[in-house]
């Protein structure tokens, strides 16, 4: 196991910021289990592991954590069913969850994404690059609660309390992503946000998404919400248009 993670000033900015946070780690590999809550009680977290999905569901409701790090192939119930299922659960919908597999493809990190995940983590990748991933994602966070709860128009209303839709009065529930997208485009009617705006907002700086994330949620927006209001803007990126 590495002995140092990180410089002394990365080190104190980790530790301050997983210090008391409490983290669930899922993982079928004992291995891994043990590598990375090693690597993360270093930084102050409470680390509680689990080996299978419907363990991690047991312990999220019970023990409440800030982060939930998901492998996903593993017995008994797989990482994108556990995923959708901690979504749908009242105690669990708002913890953030991060993928962390070995699986890289396009479409298996979309699916992540359409599961409800905040972040797809591939491995191998280092403790020192994973401690900073999951410190921007409980920074976003954070920054998150600071905005404003409810955005209302003409045509939607986006209620980021309870993470929904109202169109024609009607309830519509996106998947998270979709949902985190949706509310960036309507936050300012008419304005063009850029893609790397929109990969850094909804994504993070830190999140490596395939070519197609983008585009993919744009179209599945577009088929629940209308194709009128998503304006594509060549080569720049999309806005939002009443």
């Amino acid at each position: 196991m590495a002995a140092n993670l990180t410089s002394s000033t990365d080190s104190e900015n980790q530790e301050l910021m997983l210090s008391r946070k409490k983290i669930l780690v899922v993982d079928d590999e004992k291995d891994i289990l043990e590598f990375l809550s090693y690597n993360l009680k270093r930084e102050g977290a409470k680390v509680y592991t689990a080996s299978n999905g419907r363990e991690a569901i047991e312990i999220a409701r019970k023990k409440k954590p800030d982060l939930i790090l998901l492998d996903v192939m593993m017995p008994e119930m797989d990482g994108m069913e556990t995923c959708l299922q901690l979504r749908e659960g009242i105690e669990t919908k708002d913890i953030l969850i991060a993928f962390l597999t070995a699986r890289s493809e396009d479409y298996s990190q979309i699916a992540g994404f359409d599961a409800g995940a905040d972040d797809y983590i591939t491995k191998p990748i280092k403790p020192r690059v994973l401690l900073s991933r999951i410190k921007a994602l409980l920074r976003r966070k954070e920054m998150a609660i600071d905005s404003p709860v409810a955005v209302e128009l003409k045509s939607l209303t986006i209620d980021r309390d309870r993470y929904v839709v109202i169109k024609e009065e009607k309830e519509l529930n996106l998947p998270k992503k979709e949902f985190e997208l949706l509310a960036l485009l309507i936050s300012v009617p008419g304005k063009v946000f850029t893609r790397d705006h929109i990969l850094s907002s909804v994504w993070g700086d830190d999140v490596i998404v395939g070519d197609r994330t983008i585009d993919v949620h744009i179209r599945k927006l577009r088929e629940k919400i209308g194709s009128s209001h998503i304006t594509t803007i060549k080569g720049v990126g999309y806005k939002f248009e009443e």
